[in-house]
């Protein structure tokens, strides 16, 4: 009501003080010092990693995360920040803030991240400080890609790709889906057959996961079958090596197909000749 009725009001400022150290006006805060005095007084990334050793496989471009597990992840991405920051010992005694990656030569074995953190320093006072870690990157390969190199033949699945025709015009399709989608980065091998084409992988699931993709881009028949290898009665542990045989439809796009008078019939007299084209979809 006062306001309303044209009183007048106070305008309220903040006040300034001295810095207690080098004397500059300032806003006054628990420490009774300017930023700049604070950080010349207190250095809050004392004691934290600024120099990590990282190990990197070189042939399937993955980073150990200590003891055992390996992590796949491509330059500059999220996973490597993360990697990268879960490196860090003693990074809980601050609070971080952000973290980028400071560009460096890709051939350099150097990643470079520059961390903003905080931390409650005198009286309550909260300053903010930013530094850089440097990561050197020691290259050293992981488990499966040391027995791929010492024995090329020690495969785990292999898949058997066939279509019984004259010519090679799906062959020819599915290898540039194959490339485009990169579905058989994680094949050892690849060695080329009458009628097809074999691949080899060093574990069950990614042979499983192709199988899968091809499946969605051409109509194939497939079954799979599993050999022992080794087993270890006393700790009741098998090693098995799958195989699976997958067939494609020998009908393939342009040809012309000739269908029998009963099955004309039972599709809804669609006719006899038909010339086949049909499109092929990949969901992801």
């Amino acid at each position: 009501m006062a306001g309303q009725a044209g009183m007048f009001n106070v305008h309220q400022t903040i006040g300034h003080v001295l810095c207690c150290k080098c004397g500059i006006p300032m806003q006054p805060n628990a420490a009774n010092m300017c930023v700049k005095c604070l950080r010349s007084e207190i250095d809050i990334t004392e004691g934290l990693q600024k120099h990590v050793i990282i190990i990197h496989c070189p042939e399937c471009d993955c980073y150990l995360q200590p003891p055992k597990t390996w992590i796949k992840a491509q330059l500059e991405s999220k996973e490597l920040l993360t990697f990268c920051v879960k490196r860090l010992k003693n990074l809980n005694k601050v609070r971080l803030i952000h973290a980028e990656f400071i560009w460096t030569e890709p051939h350099s074995k150097r990643i470079k991240v520059k961390l903003k953190v905080q931390q409650e320093v005198l009286n309550g006072a909260i300053l903010e400080q930013a530094y850089m870690v440097e990561y050197v990157v020691q290259d050293q390969m992981c488990e499966s890609c040391s027995r791929v190199q010492a024995n090329p033949d020690q495969w785990v699945a292999a898949v058997q790709l066939r279509q019984h025709v004259s010519h090679r015009r799906t062959f020819f399709y599915l290898e540039q889906l194959i490339l485009k989608h990169d579905a058989a980065a994680r094949s050892i091998r690849i060695r080329q057959m009458d009628h097809g084409i074999d691949f080899f992988f060093s574990n069950r699931s990614h042979a499983v996961k192709f199988v899968e993709f091809v499946q969605k881009v051409v109509p194939i028949k497939s079954r799979s079958d599993k050999q022992l290898v080794s087993q270890d009665q006393k700790s009741n542990t098998y090693n098995y090596k799958y195989t699976f045989s997958v067939e494609i439809c020998p009908i393939c796009r342009e040809d012309l197909i000739c269908l029998p008078p009963k099955l004309s019939a039972s599709l809804g007299n669609i006719g006899p000749v038909h010339y086949f084209f049909y499109i092929l979809f990949i969901t992801h």
